[in-house]
C-alpha cells in the first residue's frame, strides 16, 4: 500500500510554478509589443502609405479626364469643320447652274486607261475620276462643279494643323482631295471608292442617323501613312450622293498627344473602342514592344496591311486581360498592369465624340516612390522590433527550459513507475507493486491502476466463461468460422471444418483451398472474390459446393465481412461464417420441379380445352342446326305437334349443352388471364329488353311473371363487353327462373348510384342460408342440388363475378330465407356513343332481292348442310372441304359471299382470307367466319385481317340469316351504287 504522508494537489503545485516563472513576465512582454505594433507600425505606416497612394492616384485620375477632355474638344471641332464641308458639297452638287473658269477646265484631262485627273496643282484640290466607271457614264460637269469646294477646304487645311487632308468621295468612284499630289501615281486607275472604309461607314446601312463618324486607323494608300477620318453624309433627297471626310495621320495625333502634360513621367495613348491602340508614342512603344513602320518600308507595308496590325490590339496581350475587364465596369478609371517588365498605374477617360478612350500610363515606381522610402524606413524599424522580440524569447525560454528540467525531475520517476504498474497489467499481472509519491493525484492514480488491475482480473474470468459459450452456440449454428489474410492470400478454418471435410491443416492457401470446390463453381467463386476485392464493399456472400473427405459435394453458404482495411482501402483482413445449406438447396430442386411440373400441367390443359371447344362444337353445331331446322319445318304443319316438341327438346338440350361449354372454356381463360374484352358504351335500357325477351319464352312455360324496371329509351349507358354482360344478366336470370317458386316474380332493373350504375335481378324465391351463402360463389358448388331436377354446372356465378371484375365492375347478392335473392353488378357509367350508320333491315330488304351466290368453305358435310338449310330462301350455297379446293374454286368464280371455317384439313382458313383481300377481283366480297375455334380474340383477329363478321359454332340459324342477309344485302347496297 502506498505511503500515508501528506502532500498537496498537483494542480495547486503546477499553477504556483507557472504563475512566478512565466505567467506575469509573458503578459508584460505581449503588452508591450502590441502596443509598440499598434502606435509605430500600424497607425503611422499604413496611414501615411495609404493616404499617399490614394492621392496620387486620384491625381492621376484626374489628369486623365482633363486630358481627355482637351482632345475630345479638339475632335469636336474637326467634326464641325466636316458638317461644313458636307453642307458645301451638297450645295455644289446641286448648283447645276456652276460653271468652272478655264483654269479648272484646262487642268484636267484623260489618261488613256480612261482615267480623268487633275494635271496640275494651281493651288487647287487634287481630282481623280476611277475608269471602275467608264468614260461613257463619268460625269465630268459634276467633277468641274465641284470646285467650288476648293476654297472651304483650303480654309480647313490652314485652320487646324491636326488635318491632313480634306476629300470629297462619290458613289461612282470620283475623289477631290486637298492639298493636290499627282493622283495616277498613288491611286490604282481602276479604284473602287465605294468599297473603301472610308466610305461606306457613313452609308446608310452603317450610318442610319446621317452624323458624323470616325474610321478605324489605316494605311492611307495615298501615302501620308497611318491615319484616320471624320467622314460625314452627303445626301440629295435619300440617295447617297457622296462622302466627305478629313484625314488626321496618326504622327500630327502623337505630336498632339506629346503634348499633354502627363505627371510622373508617364505618357499618354488613344485606344479605339475595339481595343485597337490608335496613337502610341515611343515611350509607349518601348513599353508594348511595338513599331509601326520602323521594320520595312512603306510600299511594303501597304502591301502588307490596310489596318493596324493585330498586334496594336490589346485583347491580344493575356497580361493586359484585367486592364480589359476594369474599362468594361462603370466608375472604375485606375488599373495596374504589367507593362515592359515593371509594374505600371494606367488611368483612362472616354472621348465622347468618338468612343475612344485616352490612356496615361505611368510606372508605378514613379507614383509610389515618396511612399516605398517610407515604406522602407518603417520596414526597418520593424526588423529592428522583431530583433528585440527573438531575444527576448530566447533568454525567456532558456530560463523556462531550466524551470521545466527541474520539474520534470519530480514527476517523472512517480511517472515511471505508474507505466511500469501499467505494463504488468498488460503482461497479465493484475496486481503490480504500487509507487510511492508526494503528489496527491500521483497516489490517487496508483490506487486506481490497482483497482483496474482487479475489474481486469474479474473480466477475464467472465470473458473467457462468455467465450466458451460463445463457442458451443457457433459451432452448434454454423459449419466453421474462418478468416482470411490479404498477406499471402490465406484462409483460416476452424477445427470443426477441418475434422469434417478431412483437410491436412486449419491455415492453408486459397489454391489448396480450391482442391475441393466442385469444378462448375470454381470460376464463379473466383470471379465474386475479385469482384469484392475491387468494388470496397463490406459484405461478402456466396454460395458453392465443397467436397467432404468421402468425396461428396456439400453446399456451402460463405458469408464475411471486412475486420480490417489497408491504408489504400483494400480489404487486409476478412473473417466470416461457412452454414451447410445442402437440404435448403434439395428443397429449392424439389420446389423448381413442382413448379414445372404445374406449368406443363396448365399447358395440357390450355391444349386440351383448346381441342376440346373444336370437337365438342362441330357435333354440337349439325345437333344445334338440324334441331332448329326440324322444329322451323314442323312449327307451322299440321299433325307435327310431336315432332316440334321433339325438335325444341332437342334444340334445348342443345343450347344447354353448348352454354355448359362456353362456361367451362370462359372460366379456364379468365383463370389463365387469356381473356380479353372489348369494352364500349352499352345501353341499359336496350340491354334489359332485350335479355327479357330471350328468357320470355322459358319464363312463360314455367307460369312465372317477368317485370322489367326500364324503359327502352332510357339513355344510360354504362363500359362494358355487350357480349360479357348479357351473358352475365342471362345467367342471373336463367338462376332466378330455375331456383324460383311456382308461380314466382322475377324483376329486372337498375339504379343509380355513386360512381356507378347497378343492374340487379330479383327472384322471389326460397332465399339462401348463412350456409349456402358462404359456399356461392365456388366453383362447380350447386348448394345441395346437385342431384335434383334442375340443370346446372355450378360454375355460372363464379364466371359471372370473374366476368364483372375483367369489366371493372364488382358482382354483389343480397338474400334471406323465404325472401327470395336480389343478384347484381356493379359496372363503371359512360357516355353515348354516335349513332351507328348501318341500318339492318335496309340491308335485310336489300338482300332478299339479290340471287346470292355463296361459297362455303366448310369440311363437315353436317355444318355445310346447316348453312344450305338456312339459307335456301335467297341464296344458292355451293361447299368445299380444304384449302386447296377452295383456292380453285375462288381463282374460277367470284360469289356474293363466302361462309369461311378457320380448322380445315389441309391447313388453316386465314390463309383463304388473306389470299382474297390481295387478289382484285375477291378484296369486295364479304366473309363470314363460323369456327369452333372463334372466341373473341380470334374473332379480332379475323376481323383485322379483312373478314365482315364472325360467329362460333354451333351456330343460331337465326343469327346466321340476319348477319349473312346483312352482308349480301350491303354487297348488293355497293354494287347498286357503283352500277348507278
Amino acid at each position: 500500500m502506498p505511503s500515508s504522508s501528506p502532500g498537496y494537489p498537483l494542480r495547486h503545485w503546477i499553477w504556483r510554478v507557472f504563475a512566478q516563472s512565466a505567467l506575469v513576465p509573458l503578459i508584460l512582454v505581449e503588452s508591450v509589443l502590441i502596443a509598440v505594433y499598434l502606435f509605430s507600425n500600424s497607425a503611422i505606416r499604413d496611414a501615411q502609405i495609404g493616404h499617399l497612394q490614394q492621392s496620387a492616384v486620384e491625381d492621376l485620375e484626374a489628369a486623365a479626364v482633363r486630358e481627355g477632355q482637351v482632345i475630345d474638344g479638339r475632335l469636336q471641332a474637326i467634326e464641325t469643320q466636316v458638317e461644313i464641308l458636307r453642307d458645301a458639297a451638297a450645295e455644289a452638287l446641286a448648283n447645276t447652274a456652276f460653271v468652272p473658269d478655264a483654269l479648272e477646265r484646262s487642268r484636267h484631262g484623260l489618261t488613256p486607261s480612261g482615267v480623268f485627273y487633275s494635271r496640275s496643282d494651281d493651288g487647287r484640290a487634287a481630282s481623280f475620276y476611277a475608269n471602275s466607271t467608264p468614260v461613257a457614264k463619268q460625269d465630268h460637269a459634276k467633277a468641274l462643279r465641284l470646285a467650288q469646294l476648293d476654297p472651304v477646304m483650303r480654309s480647313i487645311r490652314r485652320a487646324d494643323p491636326l488635318v491632313a487632308a480634306v476629300y470629297f468621295n462619290s458613289w461612282d468612284s470620283y475623289n477631290r482631295i486637298y492639298p493636290w499630289f499627282m493622283t495616277p501615281d498613288q491611286y490604282p486607275h481602276d479604284m473602287n471608292i465605294p468599297a473603301y472604309n472610308f466610305y461606306y461607314l457613313a452609308d446608310a446601312a452603317h450610318n442610319p442617323e446621317r452624323k458624323v463618324v470616325w474610321t478605324d486607323v489605316y494605311l492611307d494608300p495615298a501615302g501620308q501613312g497611318w491615319m484616320m477620318s471624320a467622314v460625314a453624309p452627303v445626301y440629295r433627297g435619300d440617295f447617297l450622293e457622296g462622302v466627305v471626310g478629313q484625314d488626321i495621320t496618326l504622327n500630327q495625333m502623337l505630336a498632339k498627344i506629346g503634348e499633354l502634360q502627363v505627371p510622373w513621367a508617364g505618357y499618354a495613348m488613344l485606344v479605339a473602342p475595339d481595343n485597337n491602340i490608335i496613337a502610341l508614342p515611343r515611350a509607349g512603344e518601348r513599353d508594348f514592344g511595338l513599331r509601326e513602320l520602323t521594320e520595312y518600308s512603306y510600299a511594303e507595308a501597304v502591301r502588307r496591311e490596310v489596318l493596324k496590325p493585330e498586334d496594336f490590339n490589346l485583347a491580344s496581350r493575356p497580361e493586359l486581360r484585367p486592364l480589359l475587364d476594369a474599362l468594361q465596369l462603370p466608375g472604375a478609371r485606375v488599373q495596374e498592369v504589367s507593362l515592359g517588365g515593371r509594374h505600371q498605374l494606367v488611368a483612362w477617360s472616354d472621348i465622347r465624340q468618338t468612343g475612344w478612350r485616352l490612356l496615361l500610363v505611368v510606372d508605378e515606381a514613379n507614383l509610389f516612390s515618396e511612399t516605398n522610402r517610407l515604406s522602407t524606413r518603417y520596414l526597418h524599424i520593424g526588423y529592428l522590433m522583431i530583433a528585440g522580440l527573438v531575444l527576448f524569447y530566447l533568454l525567456f525560454f532558456a530560463w523556462m527550459w531550466l524551470r521545466s528540467r527541474r520539474l520534470s525531475e519530480q514527476l517523472a520517476q512517480p511517472m515511471a513507475g505508474i507505466v511500469s504498474m501499467m505494463r504488468q497489467l498488460g503482461r497479465g499481472d493484475y496486481a503490480p507493486a504500487p509507487v510511492v509519491s508526494r503528489i496527491e493525484e500521483m497516489t490517487q492514480l496508483v490506487e486506481a491502476v490497482q483497482q483496474a488491475g482487479a475489474q481486469l482480473q474479474s473480466s477475464e474470468g467472465e470473458r473467457q466463461e462468455a467465450q466458451r459459450i460463445l463457442q458451443l452456440v457457433l459451432e452448434g449454428t454454423t459449419e466453421s468460422l474462418w478468416e482470411v489474410q490479404a498477406e499471402g492470400m490465406t484462409i483460416s478454418l476452424s477445427g470443426r471444418f477441418v475434422k469434417r471435410f478431412g483437410l491436412p491443416a486449419a491455415r492453408m492457401s486459397f489454391s489448396e483451398f480450391n482442391l475441393r470446390v466442385h469444378p462448375d463453381d470454381l470460376e464463379r467463386i473466383r470471379h465474386l472474390r475479385q469482384l469484392f476485392a475491387s468494388s470496397g464493399e463490406d459484405q461478402f456472400e456466396a454460395e458453392y459446393r465443397y467436397a467432404d473427405a468421402q468425396g461428396n459435394y456439400v453446399w456451402l453458404l460463405s458469408r464475411g465481412k471486412v475486420m480490417e482495411r489497408e491504408a489504400q482501402g483494400g480489404a487486409w483482413r476478412v473473417a466470416g461464417t461457412h452454414v451447410d445449406i445442402t437440404r435448403l438447396k434439395q428443397v429449392e430442386e424439389e420446389l423448381r420441379h413442382a413448379s414445372l411440373t404445374a406449368q406443363e400441367a396448365s399447358k395440357a390443359k390450355s391444349r386440351f380445352l383448346s381441342s376440346m371447344s373444336h370437337e365438342l362444337r362441330t357435333p354440337l353445331n349439325a345437333i344445334y342446326g338440324f334441331g332448329q331446322l326440324i322444329e322451323m319445318e314442323t312449327q307451322d304443319k299440321p299433325g307435327s305437334q310431336q315432332e316440334a316438341d321433339y325438335a325444341r327438346e332437342i334444340v334445348n338440350a342443345s343450347r344447354h349443352l353448348t352454354s355448359l361449354v362456353d362456361d367451362i372454356l370462359d372460366l379456364s381463360s379468365i383463370e389463365s388471364r387469356r381473356q380479353q374484352l372489348q369494352l364500349q358504351p352499352v345501353e341499359i335500357g336496350a340491354l334489359l329488353n332485350g335479355c327479357a325477351e330471350l328468357v320470355l319464352p322459358e319464363v312463360q312455360q314455367r307460369q312465372l311473371q317477368l317485370q322489367v324496371l326500364a324503359s327502352a329509351d332510357t339513355s344510360l349507358y354504362v363500359q362494358a363487353d355487350v357480349r360479357r354482360v348479357r351473358q352475365v344478366l342471362l345467367n342471373l336470370l336463367s338462376n332466378a327462373i330455375k331456383y324460383n317458386n311456382p308461380h314466382g316474380c322475377i324483376t329486372l332493373g337498375y339504379e343509380v348510384r355513386s360512381g356507378c350504375l347497378r343492374l340487379w335481378v330479383e327472384d322471389s324465391g326460397p332465399g339462401l342460408s348463412d350456409a349456402q351463402q358462404a359456399q356461392l360463389f365456388q366453383p362447380f358448388q350447386r348448394l345441395g342440388r346437385e342431384n335434383s331436377s334442375i340443370p346446372g354446372t355450378g360454375i355460372g356465378l363464379v364466371l359471372c363475378r370473374e366476368l364483372a371484375t375483367l369489366m371493372g365492375g364488382e358482382m354483389g347478392f343480397a338474400s334471406a330465407l323465404g325472401q327470395g335473392s336480389r343478384f347484381w353488378i356493379d359496372l363503371p357509367g359512360a357516355a353515348p356513343p354516335e349513332a351507328m350508320a348501318a341500318d339492318t333491315d335496309q340491308a335485310l330488304a336489300v338482300s332478299a332481292t339479290v340471287a346470292a351466290d355463296v361459297l362455303c368453305i366448310e369440311d363437315s358435310p353436317a355444318c355445310l348442310r346447316i348453312v344450305q338449310e338456312a339459307l335456301r330462301e335467297w341464296a344458292q350455297v355451293r361447299g368445299v372441304g380444304s384449302v386447296q379446293r377452295a383456292l380453285a374454286e375462288l381463282a374460277q368464280s367470284t360469289p356474293n359471299l363466302v361462309v369461311l371455317d378457320l380448322d380445315l384439313p389441309d391447313g388453316d382458313g386465314l390463309s383463304i382470307l388473306q389470299h382474297m383481300r390481295r387478289e382484285p377481283h375477291l378484296s369486295g366480297v364479304p366473309v363470314l367466319v363460323i369456327s369452333a375455334s372463334a372466341d373473341q380474340s380470334v374473332c379480332a383477329e379475323v376481323l383485322d385481317q379483312g373478314a365482315q363478321a364472325c360467329l362460333s359454332k354451333p351456330i343460331d340459324l337465326a343469327e346466321v340469316r340476319r348477319v349473312a342477309a346483312a352482308l349480301l344485302g350491303a354487297a348488293a347496297m355497293s354494287s347498286r351504287a357503283s352500277d348507278f
